[in-house]
């Protein structure tokens, strides 16, 4: 099984549902191997805490689209489970008229399925407009699903789902707004793994969602 997740822009939770991902899939026994779209070295930081496997990245940009072919290739044949963690925006990348360097540019070089994290808050029918936005701009892109994130109650979960009802576009999980999961943040990003004391925790819970 290989999937890429990606966000409808930066700060949905990219990182917090991988984590779930890839911690739920940890705790089954699942031998996983995480990648990560661009250079950061943060969010692999994490990626590794979790699965015991150094995380890859990959950038067409600063390498180029053969190597991200051939270290994909490599590291997820000895893995039960591969997921590439996107970054930013699914299209956003190196420039505003091509896919360079975005999730979308990877997920196509790798034919890996999309599953698209969408925030919810403040928003309910309108949900349906982004998400046929995303999954009509690029017919070359493969969008499996979308998980609902921030949800805040289930009468917002009954608008969003009839909202996205006539789009045929799979539900594949569902995030409430919960403040005990949080990844704690600065100006650069995510702060260091190796920084947080109550990481264990955390990740338990984040395995608790991942399985549900």
């Amino acid at each position: 099984m290989s999937i890429a997740i990606a966000g409808e822009r930066s700060g949905v939770g990219k990182t917090t549902i991988t984590l779930a991902l890839l911690a739920a899939l940890k705790r089954r026994q699942q031998t996983v191997q995480s990648f990560k779209v661009g250079p950061d070295y943060i969010d692999p930081m994490f990626h590794s805490y979790v699965t015991g496997r150094a995380c890859r990245n990959l950038d067409p940009i600063l390498t180029s689209p053969a190597y991200v072919r051939h270290c994909f290739d490599r590291h997820s044949q000895t893995a039960e489970c591969a997921i590439v963690e996107g970054v930013m925006g699914l299209f956003d990348g190196a420039s505003g008229t091509t896919d360079a360097g975005s999730t979308a540019q990877v997920a196509k070089l790798l034919n890996v399925p999309v599953v698209l994290i969408l925030n919810c808050s403040s928003t309910s029918r309108s949900i349906a407009a982004i998400a046929h936005g995303y999954r009509t701009f690029d017919p070359e892109l493969q969008i499996a699903g979308v998980i609902l994130n921030r949800v805040g109650s289930d009468r917002h979960l009954e608008l969003l789902t009839a909202a996205l009802l006539p789009l045929h576009l799979p539900i594949l999980g569902v995030l409430r707004r919960r403040d005990d999961i949080s990844l704690p943040d600065r100006h650069l990003g995510l702060i260091p793994a190796g920084e947080l004391t109550d990481l264990d925790r955390t990740l338990d819970r984040l395995a608790d969602i991942g399985e549900t």
